[in-house]
């Protein structure tokens, strides 16, 4: 019998492996990084990219005029923040920032302190209102959440700052740039993997988005949402995300939240954004899947990053409340700075969310 060839015979067994191990992989997994399963998901081309920024060239100007005194933002000292170790309360620092305090835990999602969202802080876009509370005046910081690597949800400046005390739980991928930054206190998660941490469940979401922060890494970390589930209370926080039904499938699986925080803004225009970015009618309708008993808004009224007027989210926003014929008092439109309380143990039942 004629043998065959060593060279010949791994070469079939690495095949043999290779195909068996995208066999197993993931729908979300691809040799090179990640990408977003659902089939009626368009990724935009690069020329898609051209046409969208030769179009921008005609919108208002990324520097702002008259934005001045459109959104309140109220200074907030962290005084009561810093104090509290029992309530559940959730306060806007401004764009995807928020400080959320649950039993016990100190966690901030997507911490963005810089003037631009950019690699440079001369060119960008830049903030047209500032953050609701200065970095300096925080609690002290258990967790910090990070759902993916864009400029405008992973600072560099602002996680240096913070620094490698607090955890950092993270999708697959960004670790190797937080090391860069002499981060290394890190956890990554994959899509529906979870972490505890002091009793409280760290869930790692789906979304439908993109990652990278050049034209040579598109796709090779990978984006999330997050699901925090206490003894008592959940919050669920989405990131940047177009609509997908992947939303019915979490509240189904991991609903129902005490709230839910979702983006609102830079949807326009449409043909482009609309992938990777709801707008306000589809935040609503994944509210209402992610069965969330309070919808906080986010994402808006800090960067210019399309084409969406500064007060066009809230103006849909209120639309799609009159038209879903939702009750208002379970939509919390945060002013930036200020802070909400949930739940308190010295508050009387029906006193919640002051």
């Amino acid at each position: 019998m004629k043998k065959i060839p060593v060279t010949i015979t791994m070469s079939i067994l690495l095949l043999s492996t290779i195909s068996s191990y995208a066999q197993d992989r993931p729908p979300h997994h691809t040799e090179r990084g990640f990408k977003n399963p659902h089939p009626d998901f368009k990724e935009n081309t690069f020329r898609d990219f051209i046409r969208w920024r030769r179009e921008e060239r005609c919108r208002v100007n990324n520097e702002i005029e008259g934005v001045n005194g459109l959104f309140e933002v109220i200074p907030n000292n962290g005084s009561m923040l810093r104090k509290n170790d029992s309530s559940f309360t959730v306060t806007w620092i401004g764009h995807s920032t928020m400080l959320i305090q649950l039993e016990g835990l100190n966690i901030l999602t997507d911490p963005m302190w810089s003037e631009r969202a950019s690699p440079f802080q001369f060119a960008g876009p830049k903030r047209y209102t500032p953050p609701g509370m200065k970095i300096t005046d925080l609690p002290p910081i258990n967790v910090v959440l990070l759902t993916h690597d864009h400029y405008d949800h992973c600072d560099k400046n602002t996680l240096k700052k913070l620094g490698d005390k607090p955890l950092y739980i993270i999708p697959l991928g960004v670790g190797k740039l937080l090391k860069s930054w002499g981060i290394v206190n890190f956890i990554e998660l994959d899509w529906e993997q979870e972490y505890e941490y002091k009793g409280i469940k760290f869930i790692c979401l789906p979304s439908q988005h993109f990652s990278g922060r050049g034209f040579w890494d598109r796709n090779k970390t990978l984006w999330c949402s997050y699901a925090i589930k206490g003894s008592e209370h959940s919050f669920c926080f989405i990131g940047d995300s177009g609509y997908f039904p992947g939303f019915k499938e979490i509240g189904e699986k991991y609903g129902p939240f005490n709230a839910a925080a979702l983006p609102i803004g830079a949807f326009a225009p449409k043909w482009f954004m609309g992938p990777v970015h709801m707008d306000p009618f589809e935040a609503v309708k994944a509210y209402f899947e992610l069965k969330a008993q309070v919808f906080i808004p986010h994402h808006y009224a800090c960067f210019r990053l399309a084409t969406d007027t500064p007060d066009s989210p809230l103006k849909l926003l209120r639309e799609a409340m009159i038209r879903e014929r939702v009750n208002m008092e379970d939509f919390l439109i945060c002013k930036i700075g200020e802070s909400r309380i949930f739940f308190s143990p010295t508050l009387k039942s029906g006193d919640e969310r002051k």
